[in-house]
């Protein structure tokens, strides 16, 4: 091959990191991805859970968090990146301060998604909401989604205290 030829190639292969963002050596350019389990609920109808505390678990992991005063709580488990995305528990209890027995338990058996991270790679999650029946499902209610999102818009741009 000429320095044509390999001009042409090298230009070629330029063009292709540029436009993939991804470069030998450096970290994609697309976004970050974290593998995991979501659950988003109101806590309105579960009674008073100020100080009450939150353990999700799935696939042998599990995260305990107290609750914050908020209308809408989302708790987050992080797992690790080579989970497997077949079908397993996932298990919601919340318990109020000062309470023996959870005032949430509800539990689920679901597969894990693939998230993309935008260069040919990303991780398992799943998001899941719990319904005001008490139970977890996979299909995250807009409304829900969207109080949400206005709650955290809200949160970023209150004046600290």
């Amino acid at each position: 091959m000429g320095e044509r030829g390999m001009l042409r190639v090298l230009g070629v292969l330029v063009l292709l990191v540029a436009a993939t963002g991804c470069a030998r050596g450096e970290a994609c350019a697309g976004w970050g991805t974290v593998a995991g389990v979501g659950v988003m609920f109101r806590q309105a109808g579960h009674g008073d859970l100020t100080g009450a505390v939150a353990e999700l678990c799935a696939r042998g992991e599990c995260v305990r968090s107290r609750l914050r005063e908020e209308e809408i709580t989302r708790v987050n488990l992080r797992l690790p990146e080579d989970v497997d995305p077949d079908a397993g528990p996932v298990r919601l209890r919340v318990t109020a301060a000062g309470a023996a027995r959870p005032v949430i338990d509800a539990s689920a058996t679901v597969p894990l998604t693939l998230r993309s991270d935008g260069c040919g790679g990303g991780s398992y999650h799943r998001g899941l909401a719990l319904t005001g029946d008490g139970v977890l499902t996979t299909k995250i209610p807009r409304s829900l989604a969207e109080d949400w999102a206005a709650q955290v818009r809200g949160r970023a741009t209150a004046p600290s205290r």
